[in-house]
């Protein structure tokens, strides 16, 4: 039973990290940024994105927890603020656009004079960002078990998979799926999120605030 437990929970880590990342959503921006690049531009900036997100997220299982502890930031606290800000971009979705959050118009303007744009903005913030980052030392911090974290951060390589993919494949994607497909896609990535969100609220609380009841 155990075992069933821990791999339902790695699938729910995995569908709610996927929906924050909305590699969906940022085909529209990823196509901008890339319109007046080569071919084989193109194809460098696809891998080299996908590899900074696996890389960034990775790290953060692994040493997410320790920061939090140089720091004095208790779990329960760091629920509580990264549900806020998941909740943030959540909202975003819903309104089928990207969270400040993970990425400010600023940002995207300044990427058009960068020669390399895969990790800044691409990776971080626009897929891999602040809410990206805090849901996953949550997830993680949830795991007794080396194996599990060991799990989740194969999972994280087949996001980027799935990122490398979606990127390479991006103009395609968007003429399939047009633009109201792909919002639709990501409001409904933002109520998976939003209901996270939520959750790791009342359970922030509900360890901060022991006499507050709650049963999960």
């Amino acid at each position: 039973m155990q075992d069933i437990v821990n791999w339902t929970e790695l699938f729910k880590d995995f569908v709610g990290i996927f929906a924050i990342l909305n590699p969906l959503g940022a085909i529209p921006v990823y196509i901008s940024m890339t319109s007046s690049k080569s071919n084989e531009e193109i194809k460098r900036i696809a891998i080299k994105t996908s590899i900074a997100v696996a890389i960034i997220l990775v790290i953060s299982i692994w040493i997410g927890g320790a920061v939090l502890q140089f720091f004095g930031i208790t779990m329960s606290a760091f629920r509580i603020a990264s549900g806020l800000l998941v909740l943030l971009v959540a909202i975003s979705m819903f309104h089928a656009k990207s969270s400040g959050a993970s990425h400010t118009d600023q940002e995207t303007l300044e990427a058009t004079y960068r020669d390399d744009i895969a990790i800044v903005p691409l990776a971080m913030p626009l897929l891999a960002g602040p809410g990206a980052i805090s849901l996953v030392i949550v997830n993680a911090n949830q795991m007794e078990q080396w194996s599990e974290k060991i799990l989740l951060s194969l999972s994280i390589l087949i996001l980027a998979a799935i990122i490398w993919l979606t990127l390479r494949i991006a103009i395609s994607l968007g003429n399939l799926m047009g633009t109201a497909g792909i919002n639709t896609a990501t409001r409904i990535m933002g109520l998976l999120l939003a209901a996270m969100a939520v959750q790791f609220i009342i359970v922030g609380l509900a360890d901060a605030f022991p006499s507050l009841s709650y049963k999960s």
